[in-house]
């Protein structure tokens, strides 16, 4: 079992969160990718994208979604940009593709935004790239 999804399952058991795990046979690296192999619309995809600034924000938006960066640093009152593939390896522990929206250290803030509440149930990534979980609710 990959590392990242080691991580992800010791979260979810130590809440008792029960949720679907789906283990692919494709990858599922951008939210289009992953909608084709789960056979969902893409806005039920909820992608974890990285900003940074002198913290880590990390956004969780629907896979039809994009996130304004000026909108976002204006929230945060800072500015913010889009976090380079190593950059979020490093501060995250995972790679882009793979960044799930939890478990992270307290260094990194998890924003949701109200585009998943759209959905009954969102797919989310889970760690590796062949592997999502699905949220209900």
């Amino acid at each position: 079992m990959a590392r990242g999804l080691e991580r992800v399952k010791r979260f979810l058991d130590e809440r008792k969160i029960e949720v679907e795990l789906a283990e692919l046979d494709e990858s599922t690296c951008t939210s289009q990718m992953a909608a084709d192999a789960l056979g969902c619309d893409v806005a039920q995809i909820a992608k974890s994208i990285v900003f940074i600034n002198s913290s880590v924000a990390l956004v969780v938006v629907s896979g039809d979604k994009r996130v304004d960066e000026r909108k976002l640093s204006n929230l945060l009152r800072c500015k913010v940009s889009i976090a380079d593939a190593d950059t979020v390896r490093k501060r995250t522990g995972y790679v882009i593709g793979k960044v799930p929206p939890f478990p992270h250290n307290n260094s990194v803030k998890v924003y949701l935004d109200s585009s998943l509440k759209r959905h009954d149930a969102v797919w989310t990534a889970a760690g590796d790239t062949e592997l999502s979980i699905q949220s209900q609710g």
